[in-house]
Formats: structure tokens, C-alpha cells, sequence
């Protein structure tokens, strides 16, 4: 099954277009530069995590510019109808251009592991993780599996996705051959013919059409797969 219905927030997305930004401070626990800023908008406080370009760690295989696929995978999400990204946009902040998105306050002693001990999260769960199959996500840790405070399980940090060469690092492999859900294959389908339009400004041509093949086989073999390369896992796991 898709994961449950969420309307679109356009006011969220204003204020994280046109909203003043104040640095709070560096996210723990990240290999790149994540700050924890405060937006003020129209009167009203929020907060966004904000990946500036300038505070990217190089790497050898994915060009700089990983705040780029951030917001790539937000408007996947969107386009799919699947919508547990949090509102991500391209923004000039404090430190240079880069993605800023949506905090979401969250219990978080949760995680994938935990998640995944209660059946009742477990069409989300298969969302997320059909997601990651799609996007080919090369860091899919357990923490990045959220359970908001609004009771809704996001998918945050997408900075390592959309390679077009073989990538996939996870620690969602429990749905191993199972059934794709048949919504999500028929939504799967709709990319695969088209993907969106707005991916063509953040990714390669390469990389979209590596998308849209993903998506294909996909649909023509609806199960989730076995771990297939010698490192499926990320690390840390969580």
C-alpha cells in the first residue's frame, strides 16, 4: 500500500524559500557540513536542516553538488504521491547555496530497526525501501528513518542517491522476496514512462535515465531483491 495521504504545505515551502535564516548550530553525528538553522517567515518560527555545498566532504565517486540530490529526492517523492520527504528546497543561506529542508521533530530512539518490530509500519517501510531501490541509495542508515511526532514515518538524507553506476548500501533488506505492493508498482510504472520533469534541472541526463530504468525492471519483476554486492550494508547501521 502507499503510505497514508499528506497534503502538500505550500506555506512551508515559502517560508523555506524567502524565510530569514539564523545558523543554531552544526547537526551531530554527520560526515558533511548539516546545520540546524531557524527560519522566520511571515512573522513565525521553524526550523530546517540546511546542507550547504561549501560544507561537502569530496568524494570520489559522486560530484559535488550532493544538496542537489536531496531536494531530487524530495520531488520524487512528491511526484510518486509517496510524500515522506520533508519539503526540501534550493536555497542561498548563510553559507553559500544549498538544499534546506523541513526539520521534523521526532522521537529519535526510533529508527528502522525499531520501526520494523511493528507491523503496522510496514507499508511505509516497503515505500521507503522500494524508494531506495529506485534511487539507488548508497547510505541508507537505520536513523534515517524517522518517527515524527505527528505520528509519520519520513525518509530523510538523500545526498548519496540517483548514481547512475550500481550503488545500492542498506539496511532494508527484510522484505526480501516479497511482493512490491501493487499501488506502488502502477506508480512505478508512471515513472518509468515519464520521469518528472523537474528531476531533469538536479540530475544528469545519465542519471535519469538510470531512474527510469530502475524503475522499469521494477515493474517488470515486483519483488524486492536479495542483497547482491559484496557491501550491501552501510556503516554505521543506524
Amino acid at each position: 500500500m502507499r503510505p497514508p495521504e499528506r497534503p502538500q504545505a505550500p506555506s512551508e515551502l515559502k517560508a523555506l524559500r524567502e524565510g530569514e535564516l539564523e545558523l543554531e548550530g552544526r547537526m551531530p553525528w554527520s560526515s558533511n557540513g548539516t546545520y540546524l538553522v531557524q527560519v522566520c517567515h511571515e512573522g513565525q518560527l521553524s526550523r530546517a536542516v540546511y546542507n550547504p555545498v561549501h560544507g561537502e566532504r569530496p568524494l570520489w565517486d559522486f560530484p559535488p553538488g550532493l544538496y542537489l540530490r536531496e531536494v531530487a529526492a524530495y520531488e520524487l517523492s512528491e511526484a510518486l504521491g509517496w510524500r515522506f520527504v520533508p519539503e526540501t528546497v534550493v536555497r542561498e543561506g548563510p553559507l553559500g547555496i544549498g538544499s534546506l529542508q523541513r526539520f521534523v521533530p521526532a522521537d529519535f530512539s526510533e529508527h528502522y530497526f525499531t520501526l520494523l518490530e511493528r507491523p503496522e509500519h510496514h507499508d511505509v517501510l516497503k515505500a521507503i525501501c522500494v524508494f531506495d531501490l529506485i534511487v539507488n541509495n548508497a547510505d541508507r542508515k537505520g536513523g534515517h528513518c524517522l518517527l515524527g511526532d505527528d505520528g509519520r514515518l519520513w525518509s530523510v538524507d538523500h545526498g548519496l542517491c540517483f548514481h547512475a553506476d550500481p550503488k545500492l548500501r542498506t539496511v532494508m533488506w527484510d522484505f526480501e522476496g516479497q511482493p512490491v505492493p501493487g499501488d506502488l508498482v502502477v506508480d512505478l510504472a508512471r515513472l518509468a514512462g515519464s520521469p518528472p520533469e523537474k528531476m531533469a534541472g538536479l540530475l544528469d541526463d545519465d542519471e535519469c535515465d538510470a531512474l527510469g530504468a530502475r524503475a522499469a525492471a521494477l515493474v517488470r519483476r515486483p519483488l524486492f531483491p536479495p542483497a547482491r554486492s559484496a557491501r550491501p550494508y552501510p556503516w554505521p547501521l543506524v
